[in-house]
């Protein structure tokens, strides 16, 4: 099905910046202009594709469809590179699923060595970013699943270690007799998220199954870091990420040389892999340089 351009082009970007107004000044138009390209390209599929509302959101086909027309971009973008065209340098947009660890830690290093690219990162754990690629939502992934999603190719990266780890007085209060199944119980811990399972993994590993500590929650990669400096709780944290806090006596470990690897893979979608090659590039070198060998 041959789709408008200008109708894709007032598609993603009323996804991407949540209002017709905010789009129809993107695309240097008015805003009826844009109300009539999305409802011309909602007739021609068959379907709602934009849930009006403060802000606009789009429905599973129109996310779908979005990311289709980035993807034309990037390719496009590719063509005119290989056959050095004129007007080819305009920046393209790129939708990539990565966990926040990482955008903390190693990620932006591979975005900064990429020129030409407008990145719209999707911040989920890495046990749950395969499944934006399976819903066709995301061009790219770091996962932690070794195995490829169908029609995506996979690069293994290394590990991101963690590391648990407290304040001194924290460790003093409430595991001053060592850390046991007993006192793990009841000690407060740090928790990411819904789907953030590695101080469970950590306590299964290292202390004992069943555990279920009082937590508190925090979606945010340094508030991690700094409510364990707090000693609000213990928390798994990134090692490169906390080793100076270690060495300055800020942060301990709960139990020493307890480290929890977590091998990450990128994931690319097989047919954009040729135009995402230099990004595929920085984010091996910069997962080089930051991760555990696996």
């Amino acid at each position: 099905m041959q789709m408008d351009p200008s109708q894709l082009a007032a598609l993603s970007t009323v996804l991407r910046l949540g209002s017709f107004d905010a789009a129809a000044r993107a695309l240097s138009v008015t805003p009826s202009a844009i109300s009539q390209r999305i409802k011309a390209l909602e007739e021609r599929i068959g379907t709602t594709l934009v849930h009006r509302g403060t802000p606009c959101s789009g429905t599973a086909a129109g996310r779908r469809i979005a990311k289709h027309a980035e993807d034309i971009g990037l390719l496009e973008a590719q063509l005119a590179r290989e056959l050095a065209l004129e007007g080819g340098t305009a920046p393209v947009r790129l939708r990539v699923a990565v966990n926040a660890d990482s955008l903390a830690s190693w990620f932006i290093d591979a975005m900064a060595a990429v020129e030409g690219v407008l990145f719209d990162l999707v911040v989920d754990d890495q046990d749950h970013s395969a499944d934006w690629l399976r819903r066709g939502e995301v061009s790219a992934a770091v996962t932690a699943s070794t195995r490829p999603v169908t029609g995506f190719e996979a690069y293994p990266l290394g590990a991101l270690e963690y590391v648990a780890t407290a304040s001194p007085a924290f460790m003093a209060r409430w595991f001053a007799a060592g850390v046991t199944a007993e006192t793990a119980a009841r000690a407060p811990c740090l928790i990411f998220n819904a789907k953030d399972n590695l101080q469970q993994l950590w306590l299964e590993r290292n202390v004992a199954a069943g555990l279920s500590p009082p937590a508190h929650f925090l979606p945010s990669t340094q508030a991690f870091i700094d409510a364990a400096a707090a000693g609000l709780g213990w928390g798994m944290n990134p090692l490169e990420m906390v080793r100076r806090d270690m060495q300055d006596g800020r942060l301990v470990p709960l139990i020493a040389d307890t480290t929890l690897p977590v091998p990450l893979t990128w994931q690319v979608a097989r047919v954009m892999a040729p135009a995402l090659a230099d990004l595929t590039r920085a984010v091996q070198t910069s997962a080089r340089q930051h991760l555990a060998a696996t």
